[in-house]
């Protein structure tokens, strides 16, 4: 098939790799290069570095409702458009110009988790499983009808960056499959069941030990990495990148020993964390000539 892809971030990659491997990707679609590093010069993004090592041509308009950019991807001629994580909205005219539509690979169960951050929501929320769905796009907010999705158990302690690279990987052997079938019977989603992947706010990241620690152990690995969840430790931001539920209890934030820490209700252990302007380290590390105060912030 001839096929557009629309991507910008790491978890679009492996999606565009196995396209490519089986079709004719005749464009790639990205955000444009943002200035990034010490140097802040631009960067272009990850879909964009690894279409041109598969010496694909790549375009990066602001937007896509000029009628220049909208007739420049009409004339593609493509069968199909994959979008996966693009992040600008497809007009109409650009949703019905390929001969099948725009399909796009959304990292959830829909009508579960719409929009912008559905990992780190699922695991911040405790949900049992999640998975990816393959959705023809329609312009409503992840509104359209479904037609294949691949389900995945979400582990007790799994991260946010555990599952990205999982679905990342069955996302794009599942788009495979539903290329394969094209065209293809769909299935609305279901009416009841909604729920909105709000993008994340760094407001949030902030751990607060009064809440539960089911609660603080969540949001610990539904943010990490990125933006990564944090607290104060002797006047120092401290990023706390993975954990678990362990017994034990007393005063919010008091350290019990180790890197264990009283919560609300229960404790969570620290497992690997990231100080200021150092890389992240397990625990063992971490803890090799730093002492933690009584009780953090």
């Amino acid at each position: 098939m001839r096929v557009v892809f629309m991507g910008t971030p790491a978890f679009s990659v492996p999606a565009l790799q196995a396209l490519a491997a089986r079709h004719e990707v005749v464009a790639v679609y990205s955000q444009p290069p943002r200035a990034a590093g010490r140097g802040q010069h631009p960067r272009p993004s990850a879909v964009h570095a690894a279409a041109l090592e598969l010496g694909i041509e790549v375009r990066t308009p602001q937007r896509l409702r000029e009628v220049g950019v909208q007739a420049a991807f009409a004339a593609l001629s493509a069968d199909v458009a994959v979008v996966v994580a693009y992040g600008l909205i497809l007009p109409q005219p650009a949703l019905d110009a390929p001969r099948f539509g725009c399909l796009n690979i959304h990292a959830s169960l829909l009508p579960r988790w719409r929009g912008a951050a559905p990992i780190q929501r699922a695991v911040m929320a405790g949900d049992a499983e999640t998975g990816v769905a393959i959705m023809q796009m329609e312009a409503g907010l992840d509104t359209g009808p479904i037609l294949a999705e691949a389900r995945m158990p979400i582990g007790a302690g799994d991260t946010a960056a555990d599952l990205h690279d999982r679905l990342a990987g069955i996302g794009a052997a599942l788009v495979l499959r539903v290329l394969d079938g094209l065209p293809m019977p769909a299935r609305a989603q279901d009416e009841e069941g909604v729920t909105y992947a709000d993008k994340i706010d760094k407001a949030e990241a902030r751990i607060d030990w009064s809440r539960p620690a089911v609660e603080v152990d969540r949001l610990i690995r539904g943010l990490s990495p990125f933006p990564g969840a944090w607290c104060d430790i002797a006047g120092e931001r401290v990023k706390l990148l993975r954990s678990r539920l362990v017994e034990g209890g007393g005063a919010a934030g008091e350290v019990l020993g180790g890197f264990r820490v009283a919560c609300g209700t229960g404790a969570v252990e620290i497992l690997s964390a990231q100080r200021s302007g150092r890389k992240p380290m397990t625990t063992g590390d971490l803890l090799r000539g730093w002492a933690l105060p009584a009780r953090l912030g």
